[in-house]
């Protein structure tokens, strides 16, 4: 879309170009996971939750998983722990040749009184150069906009705060040489995000370039997130004999 057709959909809107994506939409998570739970256990399968796994012991047959809410058996496994992906695997045997490495990802809502300058999701050009998509604007499932996120450090696995801090998550990061690669090879942008994670002028730059009219005083301090865009490459190899049974 050019300019002037992008604003005809985003009157507020920058930039030069657009591509327009009408199948756009947002999803309420929480009720997606519950409603795939009650689905499943209408086909019989049990879910069960809040269990750590403390060990994956292979057998000839599949695996033995011992876990804080007893022992159970696969033919295979499906690793999605998410932010303990890499240690969840090493537990299966895996050599940990890939590190999560956790960045918060921290976001500002817009006040009510000025949502009007954002009508659908926006998004910018991602560049290819940094596993990061950059600052966009988002609508919520149960309301308002959020703006962000910019991409941090966190100093815990599971850092939503600043103030998080977990000494094993950050020793963990900071003994890994992919963490050391990525700085020295982009020290600029690391430095800019970290300065744009204490200013929300700074921040608001940023939100401008694809909504000009957005200000300072536009924002109020929203949540955060954290992913771990530095272990995109990690893979478990599974091998799965006769009928399926599998823990995740």
């Amino acid at each position: 879309m050019t300019r002037e057709e992008m604003r005809e959909i985003e009157p507020h809107v920058g930039g030069v170009a657009a591509l327009h994506v009408p199948q756009e939409g947002i999803v309420d998570y929480a009720r997606v996971c519950a409603t795939l739970v009650a689905k499943l256990a209408a086909g019989g399968v049990k879910v069960i939750t809040g269990a750590r796994v403390n060990r994956m012991l292979p057998r000839s047959d599949g695996w033995t998983i011992e876990t804080t809410a007893g022992e159970f058996a696969a033919d295979f496994l499906i690793n999605c722990a998410g932010l303990h992906c890499d240690r969840v695997a090493e537990r299966a045997g895996e050599r940990r040749e890939v590190r999560i490495v956790p960045f918060r990802g921290e976001y500002y809502k817009i006040r009510a009184n000025r949502q009007n300058l954002v009508r659908h999701l926006i998004y910018p050009v991602p560049d290819p150069r940094f596993p990061f998509l950059g600052v966009h604007f988002t609508r919520l499932i149960h309301g308002g906009i959020e703006a962000g996120p910019n991409a941090v450090l966190a100093f815990a696995r599971e850092g939503y705060k600043k103030t998080d801090f977990r000494a094993a998550d950050l020793w963990d990061a900071l003994t890994y040489g992919g963490f050391w690669r990525f700085m020295r090879r982009y020290p600029s942008m690391c430095w800019y995000e970290l300065r744009r994670s204490f200013s929300r002028e700074l921040f608001c730059r940023s939100l401008q370039r694809l909504v000009p009219e957005i200000q300072p005083g536009d924002l109020d301090t929203g949540g955060a997130g954290v992913s771990h865009p530095m272990a995109t490459s990690f893979r478990i190899s599974v091998s799965s004999p006769g009928p399926m049974r599998c823990t995740c």
